[in-house]
């Protein structure tokens, strides 16, 4: 069973109104499976950049790219500094850095404080993202241990974007998900299996003029 949590009509109006450019997705424990489902369900044509914060070991293999590119439709890589962020790709945040989002639409690493405990941070990802993508993205909680991603799931809602959430009750590890669905800035909290279909969804409805 999804849970709607109620938009307010202006911002209704905003995701109406404004088509997605990119997704942001943030997981920790049990990410890897999630992701995979979530991910393999994306059509090649999807037509948006993904960007994934995966909470990772700060001395990485860095093997999760080639893991999700194994089974996805879009092609996955690891983020590079100051490469452009396009659409109909894949990135994954490296281990040990903070993966950010420039305004002219290319990506930062930085090794500044670990937020959360942890570096690479979601809400890091999810705010820079907000600032540059405003109405035109959609910010996804998956799996997690801690609350990394609720305040950055928040700058996503508050910048007109539509948020996401895995149902806590379907998580491998709920800490991450609750944390987000208790900012009140959640427009779905679906099960894994449904996520995609709820981008999807959006991602292909026309937008108005």
């Amino acid at each position: 069973m999804s849970l709607l949590i109620p938009s307010s009509q202006s911002n209704q109006q905003k995701l109406g109104e404004r088509r997605v450019e990119a997704a942001v997705i943030g997981c920790s424990a049990g990410g890897l499976d999630a992701l995979k489902i979530v991910l393999e369900a994306f059509p090649a044509d999807l037509g948006i950049a993904v960007i994934v914060v995966a909470h990772t070991a700060p001395d990485g293999d860095h093997l999760l790219p080639s893991l999700l590119d194994n089974i996805c439709n879009l092609p996955v890589s690891e983020a590079r500094e100051r490469e452009a962020v396009l659409p109909g790709q894949v990135y994954v945040a490296p281990p040990n850095y903070h993966l950010l989002i420039e305004p002219q639409r290319s990506f930062a690493l930085s090794v500044d404080e670990r937020v959360c405990f942890v570096r690479p941070a979601i809400d890091v990802l999810f705010r820079s993202a907000a600032d540059v993508y405003h109405q035109h993205l959609i910010g996804i909680i998956l799996t997690g241990a801690n609350d990394d991603g609720a305040q950055g799931l928040k700058a996503v809602k508050d910048a007109g974007g539509y948020t996401l959430v895995q149902d806590p009750r379907d998580a491998y590890a709920d800490a991450m998900p609750k944390a987000a669905i208790a900012t009140a800035a959640v427009d779905r909290v679906l099960p894994l299996d449904a996520l995609a279909e709820a981008v999807l969804r959006f991602c292909l409805s026309p937008a108005k003029s």
